[in-house]
């Protein structure tokens, strides 16, 4: 787990750097390629058909896992990387709510609680001025946006995954999403396409990769340890991300993202105790 938050703390540094001189789509279809790629060598190594079963439900999981990555992707470049990365991690907190709603799993007080507690946390780490006033050094409000969105449409992959997991192997859900990704982000790409230098394709290369290990890590740890004690290590991807943010971008950490940080963590950790360890792992290794 520990591996895996690193591994995805370097993706979102990697989208940060390279997004200064590239489009976020071509990011994302560099992305979706790495991935597609990737799971098909493997899909076939492993002898799955590649095709799946309930084609219709992957595309659409595809799908969304492309729109939310595309949020994601946006806010990063937008936001400072910790913030960035703390209301990301809201998703999990949808996800009980919509699974509730769309899949009929059962809902505890505790979910309408943590949802609660997790969009408090944002309105601290992204200090609107309607509510803190001028002082208080707000962010972006459209990147704001474009991460909380990416969350809530991750949490709206995760449930499509979760209807997938009893028909699917986890490595065609994720061959879908490269197709997915790649298709999706082909039209945004091609009208602002920059041909990047040798060292940006390394970093456009390394965002895929990194992905790749860090999906594969987490999905393992997630299986090794009760979801609840395993997201507790994954939450050190936000202390990474500060650091990165820091050292690469002068980013300065306010207490206020360290308070809505630590709401949104004790929310999300509140939701996920009880939740199945490997839908999880499933779970964190398509929606980021």
């Amino acid at each position: 787990m520990l591996g895996g938050a690193f591994a995805f703390s370097v993706m979102s540094l990697l989208v940060k750097l390279v997004g200064q001189s590239i489009p976020s789509q071509e990011i994302v279809l560099v992305r979706g390629v790495v991935t597609l790629v990737i799971s098909y060598v493997t899909l076939r190594a492993l002898k799955i058909d590649v095709r799946g079963n309930r084609r219709g439900l992957l595309a659409l999981r595809g799908l969304l896992g492309f729109a939310a990555v595309s949020c994601y992707y946006t806010g990063v470049l937008r936001l400072p990387l910790a913030d960035a990365t703390v209301i990301h991690y809201t998703s999990p907190v949808f996800t009980a709510i919509l699974a509730a709603l769309l899949l009929s799993e059962p809902i505890r007080a505790r979910d309408a609680l943590g949802l609660t507690g997790a969009l408090a946390g944002v309105l601290l780490v992204a200090r609107p001025g309607f509510l803190f006033g001028s002082v208080s050094g707000g962010l972006d409000p459209v990147g704001v946006a474009f991460a909380l969105a990416g969350a809530v449409v991750g949490a709206f992959s995760y449930v499509c995954v979760r209807a997938l997991r009893h028909t699917e192997h986890h490595l065609v859900i994720v061959l879908w999403f490269g197709v997915m990704g790649t298709l999706g982000a082909v039209p945004g790409a091609a009208l602002d396409f920059r041909l990047p230098t040798p060292w940006l394709w390394a970093g456009l290369v390394g965002v895929g990769l990194t992905t790749h290990w860090a999906q594969l890590w987490m999905t393992r740890g997630l299986s090794l340890v009760p979801a609840g004690r395993a997201m507790t290590v994954g939450y050190v991807q936000i202390v990474f991300a500060a650091l990165w943010g820091v050292l690469f971008f002068d980013e300065q950490i306010t207490v206020w993202t360290v308070l809505g940080a630590g709401l949104i963590i004790v929310s999300a950790l509140s939701v996920a105790r009880g939740q199945e360890p490997q839908p999880a792992g499933v779970a964190r290794s398509v929606t980021q």
